[in-house]
């Protein structure tokens, strides 16, 4: 039994955050594949050949995913015999793997992690700490499984205690309706049942690192509770016809996975965390002989798709000649090519627009007829213009949207996933646009950016707004200057009665 280093555990830590940045799991590969074979909505069909697209040239090119690289979960298993020459705090150690993970030169990934959540919010720079949790279990090695998970579907994780007679399927079911499609469907629900709040909770994130075997499990059958319970959610829940990135379709969700553990008589509690297109995570043993190695997935896991084919009956929308006139012909569900001067800015931008207009300051930038894109980027490297530059949800920003688009002249907003009715008001109110662009396709994204600047609140860091010139950059009408939204819409026309209703 070889003694199991602190330089391996760290050198392993951030290989693995450098390898799921780029890499899909081959299983996740296989069922969206699958998903987007099947789909019958044109439109989310589009999106997830973009995410199937954007997740081969990643891997090709080894550049994220997604811009939000995510906070990084890890959850070590320490077997009582494993011998170590650990010196340092676990958490100091795998906070040293995150710091190296994040700062690659060749594969730098966004740092999005605030060290005073209700305070200043001031970023740490490195992406520290990782989110750590530990388990000591028999045996004499150390067993890690390494996440990223981004914002957008950690924000949608809810939790709940039932009656002991409650029925967790319909919980979980009106739950995911309420959801929105912020945390970027098709993905995966991960659902812990029992233990108490914490260990609820605990046990559905480690239930989305499980295999997806869902395809297996349709062809033979349940063979206990727990596989009805996932078939049961896995079908209502595609019933609700949300579609991929919420657009309606066939599939919502790729799988359901479920862990449970004793509980209290009196209680049934039950945690909810959906994982996003931006599917992150990769499990890796020391037992002493070194570091951890990772295999990349094969290529031809990955189907032929033409997008050049998919964009055919795409309309090319000029955002420097967005007027009034252009944006009446805009239907929600349109598919879109953009091209022109496009500004980004997310919630620290707006924040700081609507302190300066409440105080009569002029805005950095002229706003005026042009549109905003809610993006954080990646920083770039090589003769990269950008960074994977996929949308963050627009939701954040519904507060500040009448406010915006009645002072500042702005015409059009791109983001993912829908508006609540605050922003559809504003929107219709001004006869604006609102645009989504994939989530989950943030690397192909960016490669219809040619040029990008910083021109404002660079003190911001990836939420400072840049000046982008885009050309033919992929996107979907989601609200007219009408106010119709896509969102309502076209899951009302996917939406179908499940085959099996607890």
């Amino acid at each position: 039994m070889g003694v199991i280093r602190e330089s391996d555990l760290i050198e392993s830590i951030a290989e693995a955050l450098q390898y799921i940045s780029y890499y899909h799991p081959t299983d996740f590969i296989s069922a969206m594949t699958s998903a987007w074979e099947r789909e019958e909505n044109p439109g989310a069909k589009a999106a997830m050949a973009q995410i199937l697209v954007n997740s081969r040239m990643c891997a090709m090119g080894r550049r994220p995913i997604c811009q939000d690289t995510g906070a990084a979960n890890i959850h070590v298993k320490i077997g009582v015999q494993a011998k170590t020459d650990f010196t340092r705090s676990l958490q100091d150690i795998c906070d040293e793997g995150t710091r190296q993970g994040y700062q690659r030169d060749t594969n730098p990934l966004r740092a999005s992690v605030v060290v005073d959540p209700f305070g200043s919010r001031k970023n740490s720079g490195d992406n520290t700490p990782c989110m750590l949790t530990v388990e000591m279990v028999a045996g004499d090695k150390i067993d890690v499984e390494v996440a990223a998970k981004g914002g957008g579907s950690e924000n949608k994780s809810k939790f709940t205690t039932l009656n002991p007679s409650g029925n967790v399927a319909d919980w979980v079911v009106q739950t995911v309706e309420t959801l929105g499609a912020g945390w970027c469907p098709p993905g995966v629900l991960g659902i812990g049942v029992g233990g108490n709040a914490d260990k609820a909770m605990a046990l559905a994130k480690q239930a989305l690192n499980e295999p997806l075997d869902m395809a297996d499990l349709l062809r033979r059958g349940p063979s206990d509770k727990t596989e009805e319970l996932r078939l049961e959610i896995y079908d209502r829940v595609n019933a609700l016809g949300i579609g991929a990135q919420g657009l309606g379709g066939v599939t919502t969700v790729l799988d359901v996975k479920i862990k449970s553990f004793p509980t209290h008589a009196a209680s049934l509690p039950v945690g909810l965390i959906p994982n996003c297109a931006a599917t992150r995570h990769v499990h890796f043993t020391l037992d002493g002989s070194g570091a951890a190695e990772f295999t990349p997935p094969p290529m031809d896991l990955y189907p032929e798709i033409l997008l050049e084919k998919a964009g055919a009956q795409a309309t090319k929308l000029n955002l420097d000649d967005l007027t009034d006139e252009v944006l009446a012909t805009l239907e929600p569900g349109q598919t879109l090519l953009l091209s022109g001067t496009l500004y980004t800015g997310r919630d620290a931008a707006h924040k700081r627009m609507i302190e300066m207009l409440d105080r009569g300051e002029p805005l950095p930038v002229d706003l005026k007829g042009k549109a905003i894109y809610y993006v954080g980027p990646v920083d770039a490297v090589g003769d990269e213009a950008i960074g994977p530059a996929g949308p963050t949800t627009s939701t954040r920003m519904d507060k500040f949207t009448d406010r915006i688009l009645a002072d500042t002249g702005l015409k059009v907003m791109i983001g993912k996933a829908e508006r609540g009715p605050v922003a559809l008001e504003a929107i219709a109110r001004h006869k604006a646009a609102y645009l989504i662009a994939v989530g989950g396709a943030a690397y192909l994204v960016s490669k219809a950016i040619k040029a990008a600047k910083p021109v404002a609140f660079q003190d911001l860091g990836m939420e400072a707004i840049y000046e982008l010139k885009v050309e033919d950059m992929p996107v979907t009408v989601a609200v007219d200057t009408q106010g119709n939204s896509i969102h309502i819409t076209g899951p009302a026309k996917w939406r179908r009665n499940p085959v099996a209703a607890g």
